[in-house]
C-alpha cells in the first residue's frame, strides 16, 4: 500500500494538519523563536534564526511535515512530520514535533498524535518515537499513548507504539 507522507486531509475537532511549504518559514519561525519550547530539546538553540532555519529547511524537503492549526481558533499552533519510513519494518516515525506554550497542558498533544497515529495504523503496524534523554515533557506524553522504550542511547531514546497495543488502548 503506498503512503501519502503528507495528505492534505487529515483533521479532527481539534487540530488541522497542513502541508508545510516553503513560504511558511516566518509564520512557523514566530512561534518556534520562543526558547522554552526547546528548553529540554537536545538542540535548545533552535529557536534562535540560524538553528531553525536548518530545521525549517530540513522539515520542507522532506515532503512529510506539516503545519498544525488549532482547528477552533485557526491559530497555528507549531509543526510535526512523519520520517523514517520503513516498509520493510512495517513502521514510521512522527516526531520533529513542537507546539506553542499557548496550547501546552491541555489535550492538543493527544489529540495531534491520535490524528497521526491512526493514519500511520492504516498503512504500518508500527509507529517510532526518537525523543531526546532529558526531555521528560515529551517522553511522558509518549509514554501515556502506551508507547514502549525500545532503547537509550547517546542522549536519545526510542519508543515504539505497536498497532495491536493502540488498538487494545
Amino acid at each position: 500500500m503506498d503512503f501519502n507522507l503528507q495528505p492534505d486531509h487529515l483533521a479532527n475537532n481539534q487540530i488541522v494538519l497542513k502541508p508545510l511549504q516553503a513560504n511558511d518559514f516566518e509564520k512557523l519561525f514566530a512561534v518556534a523563536s520562543d526558547p522554552f519550547i526547546w528548553e529540554q530539546h537536545p538542540d535548545s538553540l533552535r529557536y534562535t534564526r540560524p538553528i531553525f532555519e536548518k530545521y525549517f529547511q530540513s522539515a520542507v524537503e522532506s515532503h512529510s511535515a506539516f503545519l498544525i492549526y488549532d482547528n477552533v481558533s485557526k491559530a497555528l499552533m507549531g509543526s510535526t512530520r512523519y520520517y523514517d519510513y520503513k516498509p520493510e519494518q512495517s513502521s514510521i516515525a512522527i516526531g520533529y514535533t513542537f507546539i506553542s506554550r499557548a496550547f501546552w497542558g491541555n489535550t492538543y498533544n493527544k489529540s495531534l498524535k491520535k490524528l497521526m497515529i491512526d493514519y500511520a495504523f492504516e498503512r504500518v503496524d508500527n509507529v517510532v518515537f526518537h525523543v531526546g534523554t532529558n526531555n521528560i515533557r515529551s517522553r511522558k506524553a509518549v509514554e501515556k499513548l502506551g508507547a514502549q522504550l525500545l532503547s537509550d542511547i547517546e542522549g536519545n531514546v526510542t519508543y515504539n507504539l505497536s498497532k495491536n497495543d493502540w488498538l487494545a488502548r
